[in-house]
């Protein structure tokens, strides 16, 4: 028995040692991809604050672009995005609506409101992908950009697929059907393609809309959810996309594009071979086998991330609905680290073999496996009375402090950038939600990634039920 209580209070010190520098190494690494990503966005305001972008609309250089809009069971949200998407400011744009086999009325919906009919369109498919039961267009000349397709059942990889075969144009953007763009979202997204024709994909800001009032697809008031669940989320976005997608993209290390909004070279994507529908982290898993392509053909691209261009998105309010999406995400990132495990620290691959994959690999797909035993190792030292309770302490102290200090900066970066939330206590509230957040809900999402591990192991491939409840008007 004493020995064991050795070999017990051996092993706790050795991890305790570990954690700290974990912990030290992660907070050192967070900080400077946040001075990066601070740097990027004042560079990007310097270049773009008087910036007239009457001049793209008006420019016959500008590359056309097919919107993509997937949808599966969304009937409650389809009409508002895709009038959003048909209302957008741009030269020459038209708008795919996939209908991925819905089991809702999603299609009833959609020809009803656009006046759609059936035509004889062959569909060719230079991505294999399901089946097409068929191709509608509006009987209204106002609605004459919109084209919408009926497959069957193949999940949003495959509908994605059967956007870009049946898309016209160089550019093709895709987004999630229950998402609203911003009037100039497209304009400014597609800029970089104008400024470098090295660009091979760009990503925009992925922002919450729950709270936001929402009229005929376009938000016209920006309001934090009554509802803390989407309020926690938003502090969340703000961290992942300004404080960390906006760092990656300056070093073009970038490794993922939202899924909810991103535009991309339909040549380099047809190349590549589409989404791969065998992963439910399609999105992150096409971006980064672009970056190998170009790689391993020596050529010269960047994949760019834009801070300005919105994308609203409705976010899961029930913390079953939440758990299933964090749960798919990690399964998704796991799934991506494994099938391009061959850039792991390998130096053909530049930033992303030597600093991006091994980030995602130490620190976003095994950084809660190593807090969760964190929290065991310390509830067994308590039990055992091992634990330095001084120490201990103050170690909490400092790493909640770290914690909610990225969360603050990452809000009060958006606030002096951007400023999207203009009603004083909707900040304070963020800045308090960003201390909060550290005790229970952080925790929470911890266990929804950790059991992604057991979910993956054992095959689960499905999304699950994303329920919605509609934008509000």
């Amino acid at each position: 028995m004493e020995f064991l209580s050795g070999l017990i209070n051996f092993l706790l010190n050795v991890y305790s040692e570990f954690i700290i520098g974990f912990f030290i190494f992660v907070n050192v690494f967070y900080f400077s991809m946040y001075t990066i990503s601070f740097g990027a966005i004042i560079t990007y305001l310097r270049r773009h604050m008087f910036c007239d972008y009457r001049v793209i609309t008006q420019s016959e250089l500008t590359p056309a672009v097919s919107i993509l809009a997937p949808g599966y069971n969304e009937s409650a949200t389809c009409v508002e995005s895709v009038n959003s998407l048909l209302k957008l400011n741009y030269p020459t744009a038209e708008v795919v609506f996939i209908n991925d086999g819905s089991k809702d009325n999603t299609l009833d919906v959609v020809i009803k409101q656009f006046d759609m009919v059936k035509t004889e369109r062959v569909y060719i498919q230079t991505i294999a992908t399901k089946a097409v039961r068929g191709i509608y267009v509006s009987q209204n000349p106002q609605y004459r950009n919109l084209i919408v397709v009926d497959k069957y059942n193949g999940g949003k990889a495959d509908a994605l697929n059967v956007g870009i075969n049946v898309s016209r144009y160089p550019l093709v953007c895709a987004i999630d059907a229950d998402s609203i763009l911003e009037d100039d979202a497209l304009l400014k997204v597609a800029k970089p393609f104008l400024d470098d024709e090295s660009v091979i994909a760009v990503g925009g800001i992925v922002r919450i809309a729950n709270g936001c009032s929402i009229d005929r697809g376009k938000v016209t008031e920006v309001r934090l959810s009554r509802k803390l669940l989407p309020s926690f989320q938003v502090i969340e976005y703000y961290r992942a996309y300004l404080s960390g997608r906006m760092g990656w993209g300056a070093i073009n290390g970038l490794l993922i594009i939202s899924g909810a909004f991103g535009l991309f070279k339909r040549d380099i994507v047809l190349k590549c071979g589409g989404y791969k529908h065998d992963t439910v982290g399609e999105d992150m898993e096409l971006i980064v086998r672009m970056h190998r392509y170009c790689r391993e053909n020596d050529i010269p691209y960047r994949v760019d991330f834009v801070p300005d261009p919105v994308c609203w998105t409705e976010a899961p309010e029930t913390l079953k609905i939440l758990g299933r999406q964090r749960n798919r995400w990690h399964r998704g990132l796991l799934d991506t680290l494994l099938i391009h495990r061959k850039m792991f620290f390998n130096k053909r691959y530049g930033v992303l073999g030597l600093v991006s994959v091994p980030y995602f690999v130490f620190i976003e797909l095994f950084g809660p496996v190593i807090e969760a035993v964190g929290y065991i190792a310390v509830g067994i030292g308590f039990y055992l009375g091992i634990v330095n309770l001084e120490i201990f302490t103050l170690f909490f102290v400092v790493s909640v402090i770290y914690g909610v200090m990225f969360s603050v900066s990452a809000v009060i970066l958006e606030e002096l950038s951007f400023h999207r939330y203009p009603r004083t206590r909707d900040l304070i509230k963020l800045l308090v939600l960003g201390i909060v957040e550290n005790f229970g809900y952080r925790q929470i999402t911890v266990w929804w990634r950790i059991k992604a591990f057991w979910d993956y192991w054992r095959g689960v491939t499905t999304w699950g039920t994303m329920t919605r409840v509609g934008f509000k008007k």
